[in-house]
């Protein structure tokens, strides 16, 4: 009781003497006065757009060196100068009751200065949505590290009779420590060497905990420090008791202790390192830990895996850091694994096989970076990928698969990993799934699937349809034989018992009795399906190959095995820059992020078909499509397929100095309005909106200037969330999408399909039909593009304010658009081919806009945002994911995208908020002024009543 009452008088009186001189206060103030600065205006807080307080937390170990030496450098320093020392040296209590009580003090100090800083995190809570996981472990984080340099603080103070000196000596000191972890002293060194250097600095521990990753090695290694330098505080302390040369056993004792004290935790650290990661992830969804469908993924292992990483141990200085992520990360399957999972990390530059093996047989190579030392700026080539290999099969992932790159405001680049576990758990399931594909396509396969022919009667059907069955039954019976149960071959009459099977197809599927040509009376049927308790899916009959079946029939198969992997079909718009016309939009990012993740086809539609391998179909910016082309979308439809549409009646010419839309015709018109959709030949327009760098017309006077400006675009409609469906599957994972020169949809109601809209403008939405969609400012100061007032007209089209459908799902049996073959020609081409009607997992996606996946947009994003822009993208994504079933890798992609932009607002309102941000520190301060004001008012009552008695 007596040890405590001790320290916390020392504490007490501490606290009292720095409020009681103005020089802390103005401290203080000029704290909260710089963290804010950084925040709001060093960090660009709005411009970044990110909803998080990661820019304190960057700032803050620099700010912690100058806050804790300052709060420090008086402590022993004036005792020393004042020579008060001797009096503190001879007292009865332990010395260290008087250094806990100091540090307590200081402590306190500096938990009073971050309290001023809670206003940010609850600002951004309150406008966006804030994970709180990292704010946690920013403070954490802070606390700790701010504790350490404390201790350092007193340390260097007890050696000294000069304030300024500790300050100067103790702001060097924490300041070798913080970068001897930081990139830009590890940067000078290797891989290796410089993870050490990293492991002992204090800037890589506090970025881990700033992360939302509360790691027990990092918090050792603060408590470390800690108790070493009170450890050491007391020890120096202690040594001003003792006459000079002498040796005394109690000074041996202390001697020994302190080594020993220092000893113990360098080997407590060293043992703790060597172990499994012991760590908790306290970010939203757990965004640096295994996810529970990666461990289903595991469970399914039969082989060995061996994920491999491939590290240079020279790399760029932006890079190095990520390593030692990834690294966690990857021993982390190993032990999810749980002996299945084999982890290696290599250096290919150490060793030439392999070296060799990774160039030749994994097709793995080195990636030139520039990167520079204390002697030269060079390039190298260095090792940045990791390789996910099972049974005879493997998955490498490169640099470009596995990072993003942020250019902030202040013109610093950050880089870091995009999604790590869903990159590689996506190889690991693609690899499981190839291999089992390899050997037997029915291992991929859950339950039976059954083929069911409705054929008629060999006396009914044509010659060439009877040599057509006869040649694929034996392919039927050998798949049946090899698939262990799980697949079964059944042949039906639809004609048979009244016909009763021949209604219900035709009333469930639109099987109609078919004809060899138009006007017979001979009709026949030949359906090829497959079917499980969950699903039927139609084979394709197109041309009656019996060379083709084989993969028709494998292509089908696939559908029923969850893990293989899906081939999409992807028809993209020809080129279009002949003749002097401005080129056509070029969609390279939207092929490369689909092929990153399933098996792509090209698709030509004018054949009139769709591949028969293909699972789900997209068509981007379609341009006068044919009549063959629009069958083969409406037959694929038919077949009970997915067909994903990104379509509008427009499309923007930004190939000129001026911004117009030009009228585009897909050719789906007609089909897209049979199936009770529609779209307006209008353009949606929203304050709601993102950035564009567009062309801006300025009238002043007589004259007309253009310049290219950073402008809130009214066409660049920005979705967030109620406007990206909250609960769809496609649209719960993105924060934010923009989507460019859209058109609104209606859809008709009464069709009995399920409609979900995934896409919708906010209530601020208007119409304008005018081509001229380049923004323009008057004398005024007002812009052609400004949101309408009462009864305003623009062109042909009222300014109503509304809400707008810009993407929807329609799901259910569908009717064919050339099940009447009247006026058709293409139907009387195929009058046998037609399928009538599709089952109920038919589907069609609609995104009514040609240009928010092509490069040029997304480009133009990436410039006004500063960082690498994948809604629409992750947008397809999602919608392929979902629409083939793949809910694993969509629950894993969902952990690392929550809603973290900050939603739309004007100067005013961030001038506004940062305003209260100040004001609401200052209150604090003004508190905490008043606090000290009554206290020092009645110790001074005390003292006087002390006196009169």
């Amino acid at each position: 009781m007596a040890t405590n009452s001790v320290a916390r008088r020392v504490a007490q009186k501490e606290v009292r003497l720095f409020f009681s001189s103005p020089v802390a206060w103005l401290f203080l103030a000029t704290f909260a006065a710089a963290t804010g600065f950084i925040f709001f205006w060093v960090e660009s807080f709005f411009a970044r757009n990110i909803a998080d307080i990661r820019p304190l937390f960057e700032w803050m170990p620099i700010v912690l060196i100058f806050l804790c030496a300052s709060l420090t450098m008086r402590m022993w320093s004036e005792e020393r100068q004042n020579g008060t020392l001797e009096h503190i040296l001879t007292q009865p209590a332990g010395l260290w009751q008087f250094v806990i009580g100091k540090f307590w003090a200081c402590l306190t100090l500096l938990l009073l200065a971050l309290v001023s800083t809670l206003p940010l995190p609850i600002t951004v809570a309150l406008i966006a949505n804030l994970d709180w996981g990292p704010v946690l472990g920013g403070y954490l984080a802070t606390v700790l590290l701010g504790a350490t340099y404390l201790a350092i603080g007193l340390f260097v103070s007890a050696r000294t009779d000069n304030p300024i000196v500790s300050l100067i000596t103790t702001a060097v000191t924490c300041s070798i420590l913080y970068l001897l972890g930081s990139t830009m002293f590890t940067g000078f060194f290797d891989d290796r060497t410089g993870e050490i250097l990293r492991l002992l600095g204090s800037g890589a521990r506090f970025e881990s905990i700033n992360r939302g990753i509360i790691d027990l090695r990092d918090l050792l290694y603060y408590f470390s420090l800690t108790l070493a330098f009170l450890a050491l505080n007391i020890f120096v302390l202690e040594k001003q008791r003792w006459a000079k040369r002498a040796g005394t056993a109690r000074q041996r004792v202390w001697r020994s202790g302190v080594a020993l004290l220092l000893g113990n935790l360098v080997l407590a650290n060293i043992w703790l390192y060597g172990l499994p990661a012991m760590r908790t992830d306290v970010t939203e969804g757990k965004l640096f830990s295994i996810s529970q469908p990666t461990h289903h993924i595991l469970n399914e292992l039969e082989e060995p895996l061996l994920i491999r990483g491939y590290f240079s141990e020279q790399t760029h200085s932006l890079l190095a850091p990520l390593v030692p992520q990834l690294r966690d990360l990857m021993r982390e399957y190993e032990v999810a694994g749980e002996g299945k999972v084999r982890v290696e990390f290599v250096d290919p530059a150490q060793d030439p096989e392999v070296e060799r093996e990774a160039n030749t047989r994994y097709g793995i190579a080195a990636t030139p970076f520039h990167i520079a030392d204390r002697h030269q700026s060079s390039l190298v080539n260095a090792y940045f990928n990791i390789l996910v290999a099972y049974g005879s099969e493997h998955k490498s992932l490169g640099f470009a698969d596995l990072i993003e790159v942020h250019a902030s405001p202040s013109a610093t680049t950050e880089v870091k990993l995009r999604n790590p576990e869903y990159d590689i758990t996506h190889a690991i399931k693609k690899v499981i799934f190839d291999y089992r594909s390899g050997a037997n396509l029915f291992d991929g396969i859950d339950e039976p699937v059954e083929f069911i022919g409705y054929v008629s009667a060999d006396e009914r059907l044509p010659k060439f349809l009877r040599a057509y069955r006869k040649a694929i039954r034996p392919q039927l019976d050998l798949a049946e034989q090899n698939s262990n149960g799980k697949f079964s071959v059944r042949f039906i009459e639809p004609e048979a018992n009244d016909g009763a099977v021949a209604t219900r197809i035709e009333d469930q599927w639109g099987f109609k009795p078919m004809t060899v040509a138009e006007g017979d009376t001979e009709t026949f049927y030949f359906y090829m399906t497959l079917a499980d308790s969950q699903q039927v899916v139609e084979l394709p009959t197109e041309n009656f190959n019996p060379a083709s079946f084989r993969l028709i029939l494998d292509s089908g198969l696939k559908r029923f095995a969850p893990g293989l992997t899906r081939i999409v079909a992807l028809a993209l718009p020809a080129s279009e820059g002949a003749q002097g016309v401005a080129a056509g939009p070029t969609f390279t990012n939207l092929e490369r992020a689909i092929s990153r993740d399933y098996s792509l086809r090209m698709e030509d539609l004018s054949d009139g078909s769709v591949t028969p391998e293909a699972d789900i179909l997209a068509v981007i910016a379609p341009h006068k499509l044919d009549d063959e082309s629009v069958f083969a979308i409406d037959q694929f439809l038919m077949r009970g397929g997915t067909v994903i549409l990104v379509t509008s009646p427009f499309t923007a010419d930004t190939s000129s100095a001026e911004l117009k839309l030009r009228e585009r015709d897909s050719g789906l018109q007609e089909w897209l309005a049979h199936n009770g959709l529609t779209i307006a030949e209008t353009a949606v327009l929203d304050t709601q909106s993102s950035s564009f760098h567009a062309p801006v017309s300025r009238e002043s006077g007589d004259y007309d200037f253009r310049e290219l400006q950073l402008v809130d675009y009214p066409y660049f409609i920005d979705l967030r969330a109620p406007g990206l469906a909250p609960n769809h599957p496609a649209t719960r994972s993105i924060p934010q999408l923009t989507m460019a020169w859209a058109s609104p949809i209606t859809v008709k109601r009464d069709t009995g399909r399920n409609i979900s809209v995934l896409l919708k403008s906010s209530p601020n939405a208007w119409l304008r039909k005018s081509r001229d969609v380049m923004p323009a400012i008057d004398d005024n100061g007002l812009s052609n593009l400004r949101p309408p007032s009462n009864g305003e007209k623009t062109g042909r089209s009222r300014k109503t304010m509304a809400a707008r459908n810009l993407g929807v799902v329609m799901q259910g049996r569908f009717n064919s658009f050339f099940a009447d073959a009247d006026g058709r020609s293409i139907a009387s081409a195929r009058p046998s081919g037609v399928l009538d009607r599709s089952p109920e997992s038919a589907r069609i996606v609609l995104y009514a806009s040609n240009d928010f996946m092509n490069d040029r947009i997304l480009k133009s994003l990436v410039a006004a945002s500063g960082t690498q822009y994948l809604g629409p993208l992750d947008l397809l994504k999602n919608t392929l994911d979902w629409a083939l079933q793949d809910e694993q890798l969509l629950q894993i992609r969902s952990r690392a995208h929550f809603n973290r932009t900050l939603p739309p607002m004007e100067r005013q309102a961030q001038l506004l908020i940062e305003y209260f941000n100040y004001g609401v520190a200052l209150l604090w301060l003004l508190l905490l002024a008043l606090v000290a004001w009554l206290q020092r008012v009645l110790l001074r009552r005390r003292y006087a009543r002390g006196l009169s008695l």
